[in-house]
């Protein structure tokens, strides 16, 4: 009897032991998953949180003039105007102004504008490739939910040639300027540094 109970006992010790290490198995599955699902939801939060916040501070933002971002301008040269100012999550704010100008007039306002260091800021606008500005505005535009902004003109600059690009920096101020010829719109978009 001694001879089977030994081989029995070990027997039965294994499939304890067996039983005890697939336990083991699916509680450490079972967290894993768990924990996966938890990490997964924290990060769709997070990012919904952040994109709420980006689009609640555009859709939030306040009306502006052109004179409210370059006060003491001429601001005869400017007709048919709209702007906005907004917060970008991380606190730096910006402008995007919309509004009628020649541009020949507008660039030396622009250019005069004073600032709180010259070492940091351009002495004249310069004329630049567009492609890279129309290539940003595209890829903002995927990432704001429709109906929040009017995107058309995305298609006008893209598809007109004739449109011209300008960068200027002022510090603080950092301004780029589409500028159509045919109608004389400007749209300006300032951020500040």
């Amino acid at each position: 009897m001694k001879k089977y109970i030994l081989p029995v006992m070990t027997g039965l010790l294994l499939i304890s032991c067996n039983k005890i290490e697939e336990k083991i198995d699916q509680t450490v599955q079972k967290t894993t998953e768990t924990v996966q699902q938890k990490a997964q939801q924290a990060v769709e939060e997070t990012v919904k949180k952040t994109v709420n916040e980006s689009i609640n501070s555009l859709t939030n933002s306040q009306d502006v003039k052109f004179n409210d971002v370059f006060p003491g301008a001429n601001t005869s040269v400017v007709s048919e105007e709209k702007g906005k100012k907004f917060k970008f999550p991380g606190g730096s704010e910006g402008y995007i102004l919309k509004y009628k100008a020649d541009i020949a007039a507008l660039l030396p306002i622009l250019e005069g504008q004073s600032t709180s260091d010259e070492s940091k800021s351009d002495k004249a606008a310069k004329k630049i490739d567009g492609q890279s500005i129309i290539d940003k505005i595209s890829l903002l535009s995927k990432f704001i939910p429709e109906n929040t902004f009017d995107t058309s003109f995305l298609e006008d600059i893209k598809n007109d040639k004739s449109i011209e690009y300008y960068k200027l920096k002022r510090f603080p101020n950092s301004s780029t300027i589409i500028y159509n010829p045919k109608n004389q719109t400007v749209i300006h978009y300032v951020e500040v540094k």
